[in-house]
């Protein structure tokens, strides 16, 4: 005898329904661009109809402007965290940074179990923008910009991202100014000017250009270190060190 057990259909919080359909359109225009992401598409990822997609997402065009959004976000927390660590990526408890403007000081040394200075803060930010992983984000936003002159919804998202990420960068450096690691009379000045050229630099992602010397490579960081007072090679990345015990 034998007996057949019917599946019930389990349906998702709406809202962790909605968080999936934006996740999985981010990935999708991450890797292949945002003119991929329609609710079809969406909808085949997830394996679902699109009307379940056009629910949530009523023209394909909110769904790309969220996606941007999303992915966008989540690299700016990647790249520079608060200084609280909001991303929950560890922070080593020293770092040793350099010296201060006037080259008496050290600077960007956290204490034992706090969050690092903002020094060590921009050094990883400016070591984390170069690539494969920077690359695909570089795309998007040349992708994104493009569009956007043709999207009104997704020219208010890149609009909103770009004040994000220059706000975020600005008060970094004025917690830098704040510290005496930085020195400034205009910290968003500096933020736009660190920016520019890391937008030039990901252009050359789409570019058959040959490798780049390492002055190219290195111009945001030249370009942070005159803007902020720190000596040549301040912000350059290096290798982690332990904390002799006492």
């Amino acid at each position: 005898m034998s007996s057949s057990v019917q599946r019930k259909r389990i349906r998702k919080d709406p809202a962790a329904r909605r968080a999936e359909i934006v996740t999985t359109a981010a990935a999708v225009a991450l890797a292949e661009g945002l003119e991929c992401v329609t609710l079809r598409r969406i909808g085949e990822e997830l394996a679902v109809r699109p009307g379940l997609i056009s629910h949530y997402f009523p023209s394909a065009e909110e769904l790309v402007a969220e996606a941007f959004g999303h992915a966008a976000t989540a690299e700016l927390d990647r790249l520079l965290p608060d200084a609280g660590g909001a991303t929950g990526e560890p922070e080593p408890d020293t770092a040793t940074a350099g010296t201060a403007a006037d080259g008496a000081t050290p600077v960007g040394t956290a204490p034992s179990g706090s969050a690092a200075g903002p020094l060590v803060r921009l050094r990883r930010f400016l070591g984390r923008t170069t690539g494969e992983e920077y690359d695909a984000i570089s795309r998007l936003w040349i992708n994104a910009r493009h569009l956007s002159r043709y999207r009104p919804l997704l020219r208010e998202r890149v609009a909103r991202q770009e004040a994000a990420w220059r706000g975020r960068l600005e008060e970094l450096i004025r917690d830098g100014v704040a510290a005496d690691e930085f020195r400034t009379a205009d910290p968003l000045g500096a933020a736009v000017q660190i920016l520019v050229v890391l937008d030039g630099l990901g252009v050359h992602v789409n570019t058959v250009t040959p490798a780049r010397p390492a002055a190219v490579l290195r111009m945001a960081h030249s370009t942070a270190e005159r803007e902020l007072g720190l000596s040549a090679g301040a912000l350059d990345h290096p290798e982690p060190t332990e904390q002799s015990p006492s």
